[in-house]
């Protein structure tokens, strides 16, 4: 049975994320409206500017039935600023920034700084037998998580070290980097399995 994983195309990294969700064997789509939403098994959220995404989710009526569909357990992957939607606390936001929550962490919002401290680094996740090369632009960390929440990755390295960068609860996944850039799709991957097996 194949599994369709929807990409929210308001804004952001989508091209990208839905090259990588089909190299894992997923069928990867588009979502820009309810419908196509309602059609999709799981979904990501991908990075981009988050304060630019809700607003456009909220323009295109999506921001309700999100949010709906998290409560009802639909799988979601967030990718930096998709990790800020997912959140349910946001440190450093922006003026009336709303989430799509669902994701029991305290997220601080451009954590690492701006745009010229952009790094790389290899990075430890949790389920994988080989290090993931990380990408991080302009990217939150996870301040605090709920007792329900498996921490996957932290920072190794830099002034940074022990930050939390890679999280799962139950059926959400998020992700302070990008693994949609760099071609090692094992994140996607293990996102997919997370699907097939909920």
């Amino acid at each position: 049975m194949t599994t369709t994983v929807g990409v929210l195309a308001l804004q952001g990294d989508v091209r990208e994320h839905l090259a990588a969700l089909r190299s894992v064997g997923a069928a990867a789509v588009p979502v820009r409206r309810v419908a196509e939403l309602a059609a999709c098994d799981a979904l990501v959220l991908p990075g981009g500017e988050s304060t630019t995404m809700v607003k456009l989710a909220a323009t295109f009526e999506l921001l309700a039935p999100l949010r709906e569909a998290v409560r009802a357990g639909l799988p979601v992957l967030g990718t930096c600023a998709g990790m800020i939607l997912l959140a349910d606390r946001v440190e450093d936001a922006a003026t009336g920034q709303e989430t799509v929550g669902g994701l029991h962490v305290t997220v601080r919002r451009n954590a690492f700084g701006r745009q010229v401290d952009s790094f790389e680094e290899d990075l430890r996740v949790t389920g994988l037998a080989d290090p993931v090369r990380a990408v991080f632009i302009r990217a939150p960390w996870v301040e605090q998580v709920d007792d329900d929440v498996e921490v996957l990755a932290r920072v190794a390295t830099g002034p940074a070290v022990g930050r939390i960068v890679a999280v799962r609860q139950g059926p959400l996944m998020a992700t302070s980097f990008h693994p949609e850039v760099g071609g090692d799709d094992r994140v996607h991957g293990m996102f997919v399995d997370l699907v097939r097996s909920a």
